[in-house]
C-alpha cells in the first residue's frame, strides 16, 4: 500500500486553508460551496477553483449572535469560520437552498462576512418536470450573473469541458468506493480523508491521486476481514468518530453520506446545451434526504446496498437537529429491521469532544453483530 499517497489525502483532508493558499499563491481565484449540491462545474468553468466549506469541529460563539443553538452545527461553524476570517481570500460563497438551515446561512452571511460575497443557488423542489428543469436553469444563470461580478467570464464549450472532468471524477470515485469494500485495511479514518480532500483539491488533481489509489489496491492483497458496515448520514469527518470505527474492527463496505458518496452518483448528461444537461443532472438526482421525492427511493436503496456489498448492520450517524435526516431516519430504521438488518443510531455535531456515548451505542452494536 502507498502510505505517502494516503498521507497526501490526509494532508490536504485536515488543512483546507494550506490548500486554499497555494491556489491563491498560484493566481487562482476560489470560491467557497456549501453543503450540500452546489454547480462546481460551472464555478470551475468560469475561472474558480471550487473549495467546499463544511465548517470545521470547532467550539460555536460569534455564530450564536446570528443562529439559534437548537440549528445545525456544519451550517453554524461554516458562519464561524467566516467571522473568524478562516475563508478570507474567497472571491464569494455559493449556498444552495436544499434546507431551511442553508437558506438563513446565506441572509445572515451577507451582514457577518461581508468581504466574501454570498451567491444563492435556489433550487425547486419538484425538480423534475419540465419546469422544474427550466426553473434549475434559470437559478444557474443567476450564479453566472453573480459569478461574472466575482471575475469569472463563461463559456458553453468551457462548461462542457468541465462537465466531463468532473464526470471522469464522479467515475474515479463510483469506483473507488467499490474496490474500497473489498479492502479492510484501508480505514474509516483513511477513507475520510479519501473522500474529504475532494472538497479542497481541483478534480483533475484528485482523479490522478485516486486512480492511483485504485491501481494500488488492485495489486495488492487485501487485509483479514473486519465486521462490515454500511454507514449513512450527511457528515461522518469527525476523527473521535472514525477512530471509533476502527477501534471496534468496522470495515465500511458503502456509504450513504452526504459529504462522501452522493456526491457521485449522478453524471452530467451528453446534450447540446451544457447548462441544461448541468440542470438535468440535478433533476435526475435521487436517494438522499435533502431531495424531495415522495416515494423516498433512499430508503430501499440503503437496503439493497447492504444486501449487495454484504453489509452485517447499517450504522445511521444523525448530524444533531437536521431535520431531513432525523425524518428519513423513522423509514430507514423500519425498512432495515423488515429486512433483518440491525440498525444503529449515533448522534454527532461540529462541537462534540467526547464520543463515549457513542463509543458505547457502537461497542453493543458491535456485540449485536458478531453472537
Amino acid at each position: 500500500m502507498n502510505r505517502e499517497l494516503l498521507e497526501k489525502f490526509h494532508q490536504v483532508a485536515v488543512s483546507p486553508r494550506a490548500q486554499m493558499d497555494k491556489y491563491l499563491a498560484e493566481g487562482k481565484k476560489v470560491v467557497l460551496t456549501a453543503p450540500v449540491y452546489t454547480p462546481d462545474e460551472l464555478i470551475s468553468s468560469m475561472g474558480f477553483v471550487p473549495m467546499g466549506a463544511w465548517g470545521a469541529d470547532i467550539e460555536l460563539n460569534r455564530s450564536k449572535e446570528y443562529f439559534p443553538a437548537f440549528l445545525c452545527s456544519i451550517v453554524q461553524s461554516i458562519l464561524e469560520l467566516g467571522m473568524k476570517d478562516e475563508y478570507k481570500g474567497a472571491s464569494a460563497l455559493v449556498v444552495p437552498s436544499l434546507c431551511d438551515t442553508l437558506k438563513c446561512l446565506g441572509e445572515n452571511w451577507k451582514y457577518a462576512v461581508k468581504d466574501i460575497p454570498f451567491i444563492p443557488m435556489t433550487y425547486p423542489q419538484n425538480r423534475k418536470p419540465d419546469y422544474g428543469i427550466k426553473f434549475t436553469r434559470a437559478g444557474y444563470e443567476r450564479v453566472i450573473r453573480d459569478l461574472e461580478k466575482a471575475g469569472g467570464t463563461y463559456d458553453e464549450e468551457k462548461l462542457a469541458q468541465s462537465c466531463k472532468i468532473y464526470n471522469e471524477h464522479n467515475a474515479a470515485m463510483r469506483k473507488l468506493d467499490q474496490v474500497l469494500a473489498g479492502h479492510p485495511e484501508i480505514t474509516a479514518a483513511e477513507r475520510s480523508d479519501i473522500f474529504k480532500s475532494a472538497f479542497f483539491m481541483t478534480k483533475e488533481e484528485h482523479t490522478a491521486l485516486v486512480e492511483q489509489l485504485i491501481a494500488d489496491l488492485e495489486k495488492s492483497e487485501p487485509a483479514d476481514e473486519k465486521l462490515p458496515v454500511l454507514v449513512s448520514g450527511i457528515l461522518t469527518d469527525a476523527p473521535g468518530l472514525n477512530s471509533i470505527f476502527d477501534e471496534m474492527n468496522m470495515h465500511i463496505v458503502a456509504d450513504d453520506v452526504a459529504a462522501q458518496s452522493r456526491q457521485y452518483r449522478t453524471d452530467v448528461p451528453e446534450g447540446k446545451d451544457p447548462l441544461t444537461n448541468l440542470a438535468q443532472k440535478f433533476a435526475d438526482m435521487d436517494n438522499c434526504s435533502v431531495l424531495y421525492n415522495a416515494e423516498k427511493p433512499r430508503i430501499q436503496w440503503i437496503v439493497d446496498t447492504a444486501k449487495e456489498r454484504g453489509a452485517k448492520g447499517v450504522i445511521v450517524v444523525l448530524t444533531k437537529f437536521c431535520d431531513p435526516e432525523e425524518f428519513d431516519y423513522v423509514m430507514i430504521k423500519r425498512a432495515c429491521e423488515d429486512a433483518d438488518i440491525p440498525v444503529a443510531l449515533v448522534e454527532v455535531d461540529r462541537q462534540m469532544k467526547e464520543f463515549e456515548q457513542v463509543r458505547t451505542n457502537l461497542e453493543t452494536f458491535r456485540d449485536i453483530l458478531t453472537i
